[in-house]
């Protein structure tokens, strides 16, 4: 219903304009034309005003709903602004909560006492505000790159006997891609339950063909929030960039890597591709798989909710492991909300990695005052990104952390797209959500939590190499750049809060 009063808004409000600028009608009817638009700016600007934003927040709408007539709704219904505090997506909120509430949760280990205080505090945290549990019995591999990633994933695929579940923002139909889609033909065809759930906008490379020749050998192949109709109903800006894959509840994948001939960059000859991935096993997988299941579940109305689906296997755990999934579906702003948590928590070192940086208040605050009380903050962003926008909106943001002594790195060697923080070298996070106000608002993601786990040592290790392949910006330097450079920053800021 609202997403048809939307709809009946934008027409009506297109023909007064049309009518008032563009006819030779009465004046009669262009008073009334005039009248009829302002009444209805005026319900969107009262429905705006009842929303609760801050108040700069909303004279900005206001003054952009006036003074850019049709342009500036369409604007406001693009950037999701009237979904923002999850409407749209109540129902699979509310579902999701209550499946992972009844199907995942782990039995009391001994080993949860090994936890020092501070990451026990956090972890439950976590388990408050998304109704994820922590998991003693669990292990993570980091797996640096796609030759790591993607070697792994097709012997893992390889080896699957029941059903292969991947979730991805972006699929794409060219030489790996393919690869890994004649592996799922192969294992279809043995009978193997093998379902693809794609972001319909991320994965638009994803040719007929490949989904034809996937169905005929009896895969399911389904895509997240389709284009078609995704405009009036707000649904084109949400969008899915989960990257997801569950086997046999044996193993399952996440991280940064997509699924394209890009992020296979250190084994070929095109650009370098910098990035991590997790290769997960033990009793977290239930609650990965679970994020998949509610998610196949939303678009498809296949409910998977049986033991056949949510069975895992214990192993010999290596440390604390938590998953957390975030967007329009979860609590309003989980992952930033964590995201301060824990950059408030640090007693020693902060570093992060993240292709995208364009933080809130919230954590541009944190940042800086962390880096006051003497706690080493360290961010590397690429040298060069892959948008004008993201690369020049992060820089934007330059001047103020080195002002506070935020040590800054661009990384040389290729594209750095991995999103990590870490957090004393003893806890970290891993996954899909870059630093940015999309994937704090609009994005669905998944990270995983680690807690004095080994694969913490092992992110560490990559970090430090990754320093190594940088350039720290001075502030002398950053100072220097030209008013091209400050312009360009200066215009990409403008669109923080889409990118």
């Amino acid at each position: 219903m609202k997403q048809i009063r939307q709809i009946i808004f934008f027409i009506i409000m297109t023909s007064s304009l049309s009518i008032i600028f563009f006819t030779s009608l009465s004046p009669e009817w262009k008073w009334l034309s005039g009248i009829t638009y302002c009444v209805i700016l005026l319900s969107i600007l009262y429905v705006l005003l009842l929303e609760g934003r801050s108040p700069y927040k909303t004279l900005l709408w206001i003054y952009v709903l006036i003074f850019f007539p049709i342009i500036g709704y369409v604007f406001f219904l693009f950037s999701g602004q009237l979904e923002v505090k999850g409407h749209l997506f109540k129902e699979k909120r509310s579902n999701g909560l209550k499946f992972f509430q009844q199907y995942v949760n782990f039995p009391p280990s001994e080993r949860w006492n090994e936890l020092t205080e501070r990451n026990q505090n956090f972890s439950n945290l976590i388990a408050t505000m998304v109704s994820s549990p922590i998991s003693m019995r669990s292990t993570t591999k980091i797996l640096f790159n796609g030759s790591q990633t993607f070697s792994s994933i097709k012997e893992e695929i390889q080896k699957a006997e029941i059903y292969i579940h991947m979730e991805y923002y972006t699929f794409r139909s060219d030489e790996l891609g393919t690869s890994i889609i004649d592996l799922l033909i192969e294992k279809a065809k043995e009978g193997v339950e093998v379902r693809v759930l794609y972001d319909s906008i991320g994965s638009h490379n994803l040719s007929r063909a490949s989904k034809k020749a996937l169905r005929e050998a009896g895969a399911s192949v389904q895509q997240f929030l389709p284009i078609k109709y995704g405009f009036f109903n707000q649904t084109v800006n949400f969008r899915n960039h989960r990257k997801i894959i569950v086997i046999d509840g044996k193993a399952g994948f996440v991280g940064g890597l997509n699924i394209g001939d890009e992020y296979a960059g250190d084994m070929n000859n095109m650009r370098f591709w910098r990035d991590t991935h997790v290769l997960v096993k033990g009793e977290v997988l239930s609650a990965l798989h679970a994020v998949f299941l509610m998610d196949w579940f939303y678009m498809c109305g296949e409910e998977l909710s049986t033991t056949k689906y949510l069975e895992t296997y214990e192993v010999e755990g290596n440390g604390g492991t938590q998953l957390v999934a975030s967007g329009p579906d979860t609590k309003r702003g989980a992952m930033s909300d964590l995201y301060f948590s824990l950059i408030t928590s640090a007693t020693d070192r902060i570093w992060i990695a993240t292709p995208y940086f364009v933080p809130n208040k919230a954590i541009r605050t944190a940042l800086a005052m962390a880096s006051m009380r003497g706690i080493q903050v360290r961010l590397i962003v690429p040298e060069v990104s892959d948008g004008f926008l993201t690369q020049y909106g992060t820089r934007s943001y330059f001047s103020e952390l080195l002002d506070y002594g935020v040590e800054i790195y661009m990384y040389q060697k290729g594209f750095l797209h991995q999103k990590i923080m870490i957090i004393d070298e003893d806890i970290a996070t891993i996954g899909t959500a870059n630093m940015d106000m999309r994937s704090m608002n609009l994005n669905f993601e998944v990270n995983l939590f680690l807690f004095q786990a080994s694969s913490v040592k092992d992110l560490v290790d990559g970090y430090k190499n990754d320093i190594n392949d940088s350039v720290k910006v001075t502030k002398d330097s950053y100072n220097q750049r030209g008013l091209k450079h400050r312009t360009k920053e200066s215009f990409a800021r403008l669109f923080s809060p889409v990118l």
